[in-house]
């Protein structure tokens, strides 16, 4: 996730006060230096680390905090108030018109920041909530952009409206418009052209939109890599075209990620959404709280429950965990915890979201779980499960030296990994024989296990 490092460093200065009994008002002061260093380091705009920093200091050498029995907890205790109230302290939506009228969003941003795909992935959210949107394809100097928008629109079911690129894209929203009016959609959602850098056309282009059709919502799409020229073109968009909320693109990259923190202290508009991959899936409901969370290594419990509610097949999630419990897990639930693992957005980001695991920093670094190396070794380990048998699937205690020579030749890996997979395999059932006991079931000493984390 883009904030790795802040939390890597955040959680450093956190453990130095942990380990004090009590805190004098310069331990405070020097922890607080180290906070400042590491947003400053994660491209948090300097105003906005200098009134952050104000506000925590005074809290934080209050009589309350230093006589307590805690004070490095209540410490952190308001490092996350302050970034939370940073952040907007609420979750705001999108605000849609009442009852059945149709809303009508218009889409900005430069180009790159993945307004396109962005607007997509929103047109799905909707069509989730039972509205039914209508995405309009108005960036008629890129025919790319169309035709990507056509794409889009078609894997996540919503229907898209073009004219093509000879036409104005004020006259593009207001036939667009009227479109949704006659075929009951209730959404209609702009797709505009972005600039390579913001320019006078593109403003006034967006105005003559504004003027052609009634915006109800105007959001712009800035991209998390560019840190605070981020936070700039959201400052020069709202001043010009007035914007009602952010999204924020690619948080999920090796990114700094200071322009999440800065936006709604710069522009006083809020941060709706933020793009955490490359899938019309990867668009997660911002919610101030919980990315402070994250940022403070205490992990997104939440989020992690809701992701797995809307992508695991709970019937099966059921039946995987029963076998689980009776060491009765074969290679078919290997394929499937495999699938669910990607739908989930793969192991580094469900490991992101754990209390205590977000950023590991120095020895014992997390690697890169979904690495292409690893995503090949996952690769290799599908192609030796698919080459078996059902029943060999099945039931693997009868995997001999000429199956497993079969299957290696099928998935065209040596003899070596077929035995290095099943030996695994046998290990992970004998652990699962012993997990009850472990964790304290039946016939097992309460309390022997311990999670690494």
């Amino acid at each position: 996730m883009a904030f790795d490092s802040l939390t890597e460093k955040l959680q450093n200065v956190f453990r130095s006060l942990r380990s004090k009994g009590r805190l004098t008002e310069d331990d405070v002061k020097a922890a607080l230096r180290e906070v400042k260093m590491a947003l400053l380091e994660a491209d948090v705009n300097f105003k906005v680390v200098k009134s952050f920093i104000k506000d925590v200091q005074e809290r934080a050498v209050g009589q309350d905090v230093m006589s307590g029995l805690n004070p490095g907890q209540m410490v952190i205790k308001i490092v996350n108030e302050e970034l939370v109230k940073l952040m907007g302290s609420e979750t705001t939506e999108i605000k849609l018109q009442p009852g059945s009228a149709m809303t009508v969003i218009m889409m900005a941003g430069l180009q790159g920041a993945g307004k396109t795909t962005t607007t997509a992935k929103l047109a799905g959210k909707f069509k989730l909530k039972g509205k039914k949107p209508l995405l309009v394809a108005c960036d008629v100097y890129r025919p790319a952009a169309i035709r990507q928008l056509q794409i889009n629109g078609e894997k996540q079911g919503v229907e898209v409206f073009s004219m093509g690129d000879k036409n104005r894209p004020a006259d593009i929203a207001k036939a667009a418009v009227q479109h949704a009016a006659k075929n009951g959609n209730n959404i209609v959602i702009l797709d505009t052209a972005g600039r390579l850098h913001i320019d006078e056309d593109m403003m006034a282009e967006l105005q003559e939109i504004k003027e052609a059709v009634e915006v109800h919502q105007t959001i712009l799409v800035v991209d998390a890599m560019t840190g605070q020229d981020a936070v700039n073109v959201a400052g020069t968009f709202n001043d010009k075209i007035g914007i009602d909320g952010v999204i924020v693109t690619k948080l999920d990259g090796d990114t700094r990620g200071g322009a999440a923190l800065s936006i709604k202290a710069v522009t006083g508009r809020p941060i709706l959404y933020v793009g955490m991959g490359e899938k019309l899936s990867d668009l997660e409901q911002f919610y101030p709280d919980r990315m402070a969370s994250r940022i403070l290594g205490m992990g997104d419990v939440l989020s992690l429950i809701e992701k797995a509610g809307a992508e695991i097949d709970q019937e099966k999630a059921m039946q995987m965990a029963d076998k689980m419990k009776k060491a009765q897990f074969d290679f078919d639930d290997y394929l499937m915890s495999m699938e669910q693992m990607r739908k989930m957005g793969g192991l580094s980001s469900i490991m992101s979201m754990m209390p205590g695991m977000g950023a590991f920093g120095g020895k014992g670094k997390m690697p890169d779980l979904d690495s292409e190396e690893n995503e090949k070794k996952m690769a290799r380990m599908e192609a030796m499960i698919l080459s078996m048998t059902p029943e060999e699937r099945r039931d693997p205690d009868i995997l001999n030296p000429s199956r497993k020579h079969r299957i290696a030749r099928g998935a065209g890996v040596d003899i070596a990994e077929v035995n290095r997979m099943v030996k695994q395999f046998n290990e992970s059932r004998k652990m699962m024989k012993k997990l009850p006991g472990m964790l304290g079931g039946r016939g097992g000493k309460k309390g022997r296990f311990r999670l690494p984390f």
